[in-house]
């Protein structure tokens, strides 16, 4: 099993919005992404709460039963055509993939 997580850091203002309203925008693209792959067994998207330690915006975390379906996910069009979007409104991106 592949887990998958991704953290973002946003723009105070990118895209005509600001970073609480990019924040969701990019919450409701990635979850559109939750079930592109087969092989994805479980996919979640988190947004910094108030009350709560955070020192990025948005989070991704996701399990794939293998790298084809990672890589299946990577490159479905649907995934595909969020990237610019976050692109242009992220400030820093952590990424880690790791097999267990």
């Amino acid at each position: 099993m592949i887990k998958h997580i991704v953290m973002w850091k946003l723009k105070d203002f990118a895209e005509g919005a600001d970073r609480a309203a990019n924040a969701v925008k990019m919450k409701q693209k990635l979850d559109a992404c939750a079930k592109l792959s087969p092989g994805t067994l479980k996919f979640e998207v988190a947004l910094a709460q108030p009350g709560l330690e955070a020192t990025y915006d948005v989070i991704l975390y996701a399990e794939f039963a293998n790298k084809e379906a990672l890589a299946e996910y990577a490159a479905h069009p649907t995934h595909k055509a969020i990237i610019p979007f976050i692109g242009a409104v992220r400030d820093e991106r952590q990424c880690m993939d790791y097999d267990i």
